[in-house]
């Protein structure tokens, strides 16, 4: 009889709780994702390429893991709580019919132990499903391809997520049920009364609602035009302002939704009653309010350093090179790899030579000046790329020269016309990371007046446009400003003395139905027995994918736990204090109001408690992503902002989706509650 009946209360607990079950299984699925991370593919081939930074990334995962155990404690323990107040009632019937505390204590723990053990057995196949989903996906999308995918099932993360979720849910639930179990049987029997607060003068929630948006506004200044990431007291200025300012917010919409109740017009029914109640639920909930949207806030600007950051480290450059041979000459490598019959395996070996200016004095920073650059930018419009630049050349007094012949051989294999210079001309060089800002575009007007520039005292003269072709693999490499020149002047210039590094393409019949990067791989393996030192395109790969995976991975983390906590308060806290205002609909009912009336009320009321939190979430995180954006990413993508803002609308709209499901769900127990209100109860 006892386990039938834990049985059949921890059924009807989860279908009436629907919402917060779903939230429970959500967390699961994140749990176990986070705790597999590095039987992910990508981790794995990371691993080979950037073990320190994956180590450390892996490191971190206990952190976060802990850290969102600790959230969800609060959530589970806040959503339990009413759900037990809920069942004081039928607790206390149980008392008086006989049954001991111990045994009532016994039959809490046994219900939800079998709820958690559900929704591990519910959720833990679908995380490991899913979590293979986005290994394959996210390797075919990288060029693992999906031949080198491995179907694998992490036991650690299974036994992590189901320890973790077990302990903190029994925790929660002991702490509850040991609260109801010493209650007296009177005190559970009679519904206990929400305590009311005390209402201050109207002027007061007029002053606050006031001071929040002033309050807002300020931050959001701060954040945008960037007095927020000066230093750091102003960014704490910044964040307290913020903090404060929604607070307050939420506190004064007493107003606005006393203001609504008496002066809207009555074209819907109940319209008086369904903001008298919203009234009340923000003079109760204020301040949960403004804690559920700054949790949606964060969600929302989580995805977006996540943008940022993917942005930021994705191969945006062409892809032309596939190995850099260091400390060898092209003729040392050529018969090295014909010693191995590896010969074959590159179509294309070729030198490029970078050094600098050799004067006799050795006055290296005096070898190169360029006035008539400096002054034509001078005399360009005032622009950030301008500046810049101004303040880039202005140090440049000895740049490196790069060979004409290697440099050319690079624009073949990218398919783009050779480079034609004379003697006495050069063409100007910047690594694709430093053209920030337009500098190129604005280089190459200058370029076309073919300014004259003076190289170890003699006469040069720019030509061409500005070049920014990476000239080797190893991302390490990377030239702010540097000159192409012919052979023989570069010979003449650096005095013989050069750094030469040998750039290698794979031979395509070789690699022929394999993906770029497990074709390198292979080669990786056969290199690795010449002895030969060499950077091959994976281990700048390597690096961008580790810092899109990092990204990606923990802030999609975290921002579907911050979702997850927001949504489920403010779900659960409507449906309890609607259960605790029962009688009201009741007494609607009784004075003829018809069912799908009093849901439309209740409807209106869940599209306005979710509304509000979202619509503030909405608007300050646009606010907030931008300033993300602003401070997060590099000179060099700065540029792409407009475009990552696009994307972050493209997630509001996301979050809409989302947040129409809750409040579906929402509805759809509210109606439930409401249909049980309709049958008239016997008064005890």
């Amino acid at each position: 009889m006892f386990f039938k009946l834990v049985s059949r209360n921890s059924k009807r607990s989860r279908k009436e709780n629907g919402l917060f079950f779903a939230s429970l299984l959500i967390s699961i699925v994140a749990f176990y994702m986070i705790q597999s991370l590095s039987h992910q593919d990508v981790m794995i081939f990371l691993a080979k390429m950037e073990s320190d930074a994956v180590s450390k990334l892996l490191m971190m995962i206990p952190l976060f893991y802990g850290l969102t155990l600790i959230i969800l404690f609060f959530l589970i323990y806040f959503a339990s709580k009413f759900q037990m107040e809920r069942r004081r009632h039928e607790f206390g019937v149980y008392l008086m019919m006989g049954m001991r505390r111990s045994r009532l204590f016994l039959m809490l723990l046994a219900e939800d132990f079998r709820s958690s053990v559900t929704a591990l057995l519910i959720g833990l196949p679908i995380a490991v499903l899913l979590s293979e989903l986005v290994s394959l996906i996210t390797a075919r999308l990288v060029g693992l391809g999906i031949v080198g995918h491995r179907f694998s099932i992490s036991l650690t993360a299974i036994l992590m997520t189901a320890a973790g979720f077990l302990f903190i849910k029994l925790t929660a639930v002991l702490i509850l049920s040991g609260k109801i179990a010493r209650q007296e049987i009177g005190t559970l029997l009679v519904e206990a009364p929400e305590v009311g607060k005390k209402e201050k003068p109207q002027v007061v929630y007029v002053a606050a609602l006031i001071t929040g948006v002033l309050l807002l506004a300020a931050a959001y200044g701060m954040a945008i035009s960037g007095i927020a990431w000066s230093s750091v007291p102003r960014m704490g200025m910044t964040l307290l302002m913020g903090l404060s300012g929604t607070l307050l917010f939420f506190f004064g919409l007493r107003s606005v939704m006393g203001f609504f109740a008496g002066h809207m017009k009555k074209g819907k029914e109940l319209q008086t009653f369904t903001f008298r109640q919203l009234e009340e639920h923000v003079i109760y909930r204020s301040n949960t309010l403004a804690i559920s949207s700054l949790l949606i806030l964060a969600a929302l600007c989580c995805f977006a350093a996540g943008v940022a950051m993917v942005q930021t480290h994705s191969g945006s450059e062409q892809h032309t090179l596939d190995y850099t041979f260091t400390d060898h000459s092209a003729e040392e490598v050529s018969r090295t790899l014909s010693e191995y019959n590896l010969e074959s395996q590159f179509s294309e070996l070729f030198d490029i030579k970078i050094g600098f200016v050799r004067t006799e004095e050795n006055d290296y920073d005096n070898s190169f000046q360029m006035e008539s650059v400096m002054q034509a930018l001078r005399d360009m419009p005032k622009s950030r790329g301008r500046d810049t630049l101004l303040n880039n050349l202005g140090y440049e007094e000895s740049p490196y020269m790069i060979s004409l012949s290697g440099y050319n051989q690079i624009l073949a294999l990218a398919k783009k016309p050779a480079i034609e210079l004379k003697e006495s001309q050069a063409t100007v060089y910047i690594d694709p990371e430093f053209a920030i800002y337009d500098m190129d575009q604005l280089l190459n007007q200058i370029m076309k007046r073919n300014p004259e520039v003076q190289i170890r005292g003699e006469k040069y003269h720019l030509t061409n446009e500005v070049q920014t072709l990476s000239i080797v693999t190893d991302r390490s490499i990377t030239l702010s400003f540097a000159l192409i020149v012919p052979d023989e002047v570069f010979e003449d210039l650096t005095g013989g003395e050069y750094s030469s590094y040998v750039n290698g393409v794979l031979n395509p019949d070789k690699i022929k139905g394999k993906s770029l990067l497990n074709a390198i791989s292979e080669t990786n393996q056969k290199l690795d027995r010449t002895g030969l030192v060499y950077e091959s395109y994976l281990q700048n790969m390597g690096r961008q994918l580790f810092y899109v995976v990092a990204a990606s991975y923990i802030t999609i983390y975290l921002a579907i736990i911050f979702l997850i906590i927001a949504n489920t308060v403010i779900g659960v806290q409507f449906l309890t204090s609607q259960q605790k205002t029962g009688k009201r609909y009741q007494t609607l009912i009784q004075l003829g109001a018809t069912y799908q009336t009093v849901c439309d009320s209740a409807g209106r009321q869940i599209r306005w408690y979710f509304g509000i939190p979202t619509v503030v979430a909405v608007i300050s995180s646009i606010v907030g992503v931008r300033a993300l954006f602003s401070g997060l990413l590099s000179p060099g993508t700065q540029g792409s902002i407009p475009t990552m803002m696009l994307i972050s609308v493209a997630m509001i709209l996301l979050l809409g989706v989302v947040e129409y499901i809750y409040i579906k769900a929402v509805k759809k127990a509210s109606n439930r509650n409401i249909l049980k209100l309709m049958v008239p109860e016997r008064e005890e």
